[in-house]
């Protein structure tokens, strides 16, 4: 069974999915949050990466280090896949 805990940061992650997807008028990746969508940026050079990345991976410093580095690897890997989706 679902915890609380992981019922917010569902909604959560939900809501910053949809953010970046209308930040970005349709053109980001729908299931990407915007920490992963910050690191990817970043890593390809593009100014918005290397404004965003850094503001965010501040923001996230007392929970967690290297946040967009981590919110990509998570993406990458499809670790927020439920077990029905994952390739076994």
């Amino acid at each position: 069974m679902m915890g609380v805990k992981q019922r917010i940061l569902n909604i959560l992650i939900a809501i910053d999915q949809l953010a970046w997807v209308l930040l970005t008028l349709g053109k980001g990746h729908p299931d990407e949050t915007i920490s992963a969508a910050a690191w990817r940026m970043e890593q390809q050079g593009k100014l918005a990466g290397r404004i965003l990345r850094p503001l965010i991976d501040a923001l996230f410093r007392p929970l967690e280090r290297d946040h967009c580095w981590r919110a990509y690897q998570s993406e990458a890997m499809g670790r927020q896949l439920p077990d029905a989706y994952r390739c076994r």
